[in-house]
């Protein structure tokens, strides 16, 4: 697919000059900095030394209070206390940190994953009456309840209190529960709005430790947990966010919790330094296939295990949901694409709404990410669960998809989600409504620069300033992410020193060795993915403009740099 390359706007010259001068960096390395918005000494320490004392006071946040008295109160009384979180990543990392925090101090603890196909997202009646019936008189939910109005009011009427932490953005109403945290409050005058929904977990446990004089570092040995679900929730790596994934990764590295560290074996990435790449293609998708095959209890009973022969066992088990989610998933979008192909007007639309009730529930968010690969446009893929149309959306980059589903939330009996990310559910019989309703509104709101991919370049640079210390400085941007993505650099008129040539199963990538004709000499090796329409054209010698990022690449104990190429014109 064609991309388009836009440069970025580059920062206030006197900003990088002085940046240049006071840190002792080139230009462009200065320049990385202030289109960051960082223009000062100290600002540039803060960002390439995170310190955990940086992090915001935790009640700042509305309802902090209130949610801390009444843990205290259900300690106190010996109350029974159910942990409950949603089946994905975030969901039950979330459930994992707090339950693993707090049975150090209650033994009436429990955890509750609502099952997605007889309960669906977020907080259940089910899940309620399982308290109910089992005696617990406060819920804690995370990653979800904001929007439970209905469901708190069922517990009120059984004395079951709920304290909510969550991110995603309000309905019209908040909850009638002991403590709502969720810095998307309108309300809410907490300083960072991007939190994950583990992160709104951890900022609870930061203020119950402050609150009870407990040492703050015996909630830090959490922070692998709290990484792992920034990174899969593909939430803004910058502020607060970076602060806690910056020593999250460094847990994970080091010394990860059992569950953890059982994926990270299993996925081969151990004794090295895990990065949010890791985490979003091999630790994240492990983790959120318990909830997407069979249930996301077994996820977080991986998370908390204490036994470690227990914990790589139980992650072989989830390795295999995972192998058989990827079986899957491949199949629903090999259907997904022929149904687009046979659209006789596939390519007047602005949108894609798919609806096939046989399709497995667990995977349909993957597919409609891997539909934006192929049609670039916000995609619902939909299937049939308890009698209702229920599905993932997934947007391109710049367009507001929640703004978007706001806008047909009369055909809808549930949504939730984000500006990239959201789920509803509605009657089978208002999906030929929706789709029509979707499309109007997208095609009303969306930009024509927006119907294709772009890769977003921060500077053009010459082959010859990347040498080792330039590579340092650059690796201390991570984590990358987000809001911090791994710079991309462009250069012009290069070309390949004759030992370029396709490699992979099928041919499909170019492994090249770059060369420009400009003093200091030197060759770079290069790696294009999905790259290779363009070797005939390298082949020949010829001269070529590329975007690229800049990696290490470790080959039988030897680490070099490696060029990662983003596109070719």
């Amino acid at each position: 697919m064609e991309k388009n390359w836009r440069i970025r706007k580059q920062g206030d010259p006197d900003v990088i000059e002085k940046l240049s001068e006071v840190l002792g960096v080139n230009k462009v390395l200065a320049n990385l900095l202030a289109q960051r918005n960082i223009s000062t000494y100290d600002q540039a320490k803060s960002f390439f030394r995170p310190e955990l004392d940086q992090l915001h006071d935790p009640f700042l946040m509305k309802d902090m209070d209130k949610a801390i008295d009444r843990i205290n109160l259900a300690l106190s009384n010996n109350e029974k206390i159910l942990i409950y979180g949603d089946y994905d990543v975030d969901g039950t990392t979330s459930v994992a940190l707090v339950y693993s925090f707090f049975r150090k101090y209650s033994p009436n603890l429990a955890y509750y994953i609502p099952n997605r196909y007889h309960e669906g997202y977020g907080i259940s009646i089910k899940g309620i009456d399982f308290a109910f019936e089992n005696g617990f008189t406060l819920i804690i939910a995370l990653d979800c309840g904001i929007k439970a109005v209905d469901k708190v009011e069922y517990a009120n009427s059984f004395n079951i209190d709920f304290i909510i932490c969550d991110h995603h953005y309000p309905g019209d109403t908040i909850p009638d529960a002991s403590a709502v945290l969720d810095p998307k409050r309108h309300d809410c005058n907490y300083p960072f709005k991007e939190l994950s929904g583990c992160g709104v977990g951890y900022k609870l446990l930061q203020g119950f430790s402050i609150q009870n004089q407990i040492p703050l570092t015996e909630l830090e040995v959490h922070l692998d947990l709290v990484a792992v679900s920034i990174a899969s929730d593909i939430v803004p790596i910058n502020g607060e966010n970076r602060i806690l994934s910056y020593f999250g990764l460094k847990k994970l590295s080091e010394s990860p919790c059992n569950g953890l560290k059982s994926i990270i074996k299993i996925a081969g990435i151990e004794n090295k330094e895990i990065t949010i790449d890791d985490i979003v293609f091999k630790i994240g998708p492990r983790i959120n296939a318990a909830g997407r095959i069979e249930s996301g209890d077994k996820a977080v009973a991986l998370l908390i295990a204490e036994d470690e022969l227990l914990a790589q066992s139980m992650g072989d088990r989830i390795n295999e949901f995972n192998n058989t989610r990827k079986s899957i998933d491949i199949t629903i979008t090999q259907e997904a694409l022929s149904f687009i192909a046979n659209d006789p007007i596939k390519d007047n639309r602005y949108s894609t709404v798919l609806f096939n009730p046989t399709w497995h529930k667990g995977v349909i968010g993957i597919v409609a990410s891997r539909l934006i690969e192929s049609y670039y446009r916000p995609t619902v893929i939909l299937t049939e669960s308890n009698g209702m149309a229920t599905g993932s959306a997934r947007s391109v980059d710049g367009f507001d998809l929640y703004q978007a589903i706001d806008e047909c939330s009369d055909l809808l009996e549930n949504f939730g989600g984000h500006m990239f990310a959201a789920g509803i559910t509605l009657k089978p019989e208002n999906v030929p409504a929706f789709k029509e309703r979707f499309e109007q509104v997208v095609s009303k709101y969306i930009k024509e620069d927006q119907l294709v991919p772009s890769i977003e370049i921060d500077a053009q640079i010459e082959l010859s300033d990347i040498d080792t210390k330039f590579y340092r400085i650059l690796k201390q941007f991570q984590p990358f992410g987000p809001g911090n993505m791994s710079p991309v650099f462009l250069t012009k008129n290069v070309s390949d020193n004759g030992c370029g040539r396709l490699v992979g199963n099928s041919g499909d990538h170019l492994k090249l060795e770059l060369i420009q004709e400009k003093e200091p000499f030197r060759i770079f090796p290069a790696i294009g993915f999905q790259l290779s329409q363009h070797f005939a054209y390298i082949k020949k010698g010829n001269p070529f403009d590329v975007c690229f990022s800049i990696e290490e690449n470790e080959f039988r104990g030897n680490t070099t740099l490696q060029i990662r190429i983003r596109d070719i014109k």
